[in-house]
């Protein structure tokens, strides 16, 4: 055989290994509205980074026919490729061939790849896009699914893992996903579920859409299952490219710098007139948080679950960093049972991947009820408190209005070990607010009063001018400053530049026992 005649044979499998499952289920995927597993690598990575392996591999199954039906490369495409120039290891699951399902060597595919980003030190990517196990390989498909889930969480902590799920993704095949860093859905287009709409109508006789039970909506909405929700595949991959800015290669590194024209010593007058004089009325942290950090650019992460609560990413002085906020503009930015979970994980991710938190607190509190008691709103909160006193990165916290009773330890106070605590000079630090203070304060002296509602309203009032300001816990050293609201920005950017060597430690432990 000539060296030409091996070539042209190279050329020839490599361009049937490109057509996945040929032309018409090609075809078909795009009717549907979706990417094929390559066009969706090829908008998410670099242009011409993309390095492909494994794209000969075939199943070796001989059941119901299989062995009529061999694809090269079989149902997934892996390899890695640069994002922004920056390493990354992707697996892109193929639709067009057997309709992405996972059997033997679709999972050999993944676990490789999987390792060897483990071993290399670079975020890995899943694109999941696949009916679920191929049941003609039977329990040989279930354990490609263990072998899979084993690396996702020997690998958490270690890389950034995300996952984008690109159509459907059902029974075991949904718990990759979950135990990645990131999960990214398309409105419409992409589903989760560990059951689906037949099964639930067989078993609980409700009637429910491929929609209404796994999709998009419902996911970042209700469940909190999904980080990132997008109208398009292309919109989707965009915001994985830009997620992985504001994250390091792994844990071993600091998150990259992203330089920044913004002037570090920038003042926002805006800020002064930002919390209203009277306690009750809500604001918008997010106009706080825009005016703060670099170039008014901030990611938000879960964006419609749990709103009375805020994270993201942003950059301040071109430092990356994690931002919690509490949300007056919804449920005065009360802490939940949903709230607590959102912030508590988001908190150990930032801690995992050594970036910097800045917490903005006004808060009055935990939720009261019996619903939120027996859905366990005393394990959530300690879940958010464990994760902050866990933390060992740089933490800043600014107390904008109220911080009341054990709202005020959980949100990063200095007592856990927060490095840096400012105040506004509109916040409120006490037990909790006056009003309840007062009625259960001098219960008996108001209600012997002459006049019970001036006498009261007198005593709020004294209450408010006594303990609901920042200086009793300055006094004590609870806060380090009293700050001008305008003198935000470059406050805390001078913090994480001043903490840039913080070294700080847990006691050694095999791991420690989060209230989950």
């Amino acid at each position: 055989m000539t060296n030409t005649t091996n070539s042209s044979q190279l050329h020839e499998m490599r361009d049937l290994s490109h057509l996945g499952g040929g032309a018409e289920r090609i075809e078909a995927q795009h009717q549907r509205g979706k990417l094929t597993a390559r066009e969706r690598i090829d908008l998410l990575l670099d242009k011409g980074s993309f390095r492909e392996i494994d794209g000969f591999v075939m199943h070796r199954t001989h059941d119901f026919g299989l062995e009529e039906q061999k694809y090269l490369g079989d149902s997934v495409v892996t390899g890695w490729g640069t994002i922004d120039g920056r390493l990354v290891y992707v697996f892109s699951q193929d639709f067009t061939v057997f309709g992405g399902s996972l059997g033997e060597a679709h999972a050999e595919k993944i676990c490789k790849v999987m390792d060897m980003a483990l071993k290399n030190g670079a975020p890995l990517i899943g694109l999941n896009d696949s009916g679920g196990a191929r049941i003609q390989e039977g329990v040989v498909s279930l354990g490609g699914y263990s072998d899979i889930f084993l690396r996702n969480t020997l690998a958490s902590g270690v890389i950034p893992q995300l996952s984008a799920i690109l159509g459907p993704c059902a029974g075991g095949a949904v718990y990759s996903p979950a135990l990645t860093d990131f999960i990214f859905m398309v409105r419409k287009s992409s589903f989760m579920f560990v059951t689906g709409p037949e099964v639930v109508r067989t078993v609980t006789h409700e009637d429910v859409s491929f929609e209404d039970l796994g999709g998009a909506t419902v996911h970042a909405e209700i469940s909190g299952v999904c980080h990132m929700a997008a109208d398009s595949e292309a919109d989707t991959l965009y915001l994985m490219r830009q997620l992985l800015a504001f994250l390091p290669q792994n844990n071993m590194e600091d998150p990259p710098f992203a330089a920044t024209s913004d002037d570090p010593l920038r003042m926002e007058a805006a800020l002064d007139s930002l919390v209203p004089e009277d306690a009750t009325r809500p604001y918008e942290i997010r106009d706080a948080i825009r005016m703060i950090v670099d170039d008014g650019l901030f990611l938000e992460v879960q964006e419609n679950y749990a709103p009375n609560i805020v994270i993201g990413f942003a950059h301040l002085g071109g430092h990356s960093v994690g931002i919690v906020a509490n949300q007056p503009a919804h449920l005065a930015g009360v802490l939940d049972i949903n709230a607590s979970e959102k912030a508590a994980r988001f908190v150990r991710l930032c801690d995992a991947f050594n970036v910097p938190l800045v917490t903005f607190e006004d808060v009055p509190g935990f939720l009261p009820g019996t619903g939120q008691e027996h859905g366990g709103i005393i394990r959530s909160g300690a879940k958010l408190l464990y994760a902050y006193c866990e933390a060992t990165v740089p933490k800043l916290t600014v107390v904008t209005r109220k911080a009341y009773g054990g709202a005020y330890c959980v949100m990063s106070s200095k007592h856990i070990r927060g490095d840096l605590n400012l105040a506004w000079p509109t916040a409120e630090i006490a037990v909790m607010g006056p009003e309840g203070a007062v009625n259960i304060i001098f219960r008996k002296e108001i209600s012997q009063a002459e006049d019970p509602a001036q006498r009261r309203a007198e005593m709020v009032t004294e209450y408010r001018e006594k303990f609901a300001n920042p200086y009793v816990a300055a006094s004590r050293g609870y806060i380090d400053d009293v700050i001008e609201p305008h003198e935000t920005r470059p406050r805390l950017i001078n913090a994480l530049e001043m903490l840039s060597n913080k070294r700080d430690s847990n006691p050694p432990k095999k791991h420690g026992n989060i209230p989950l």
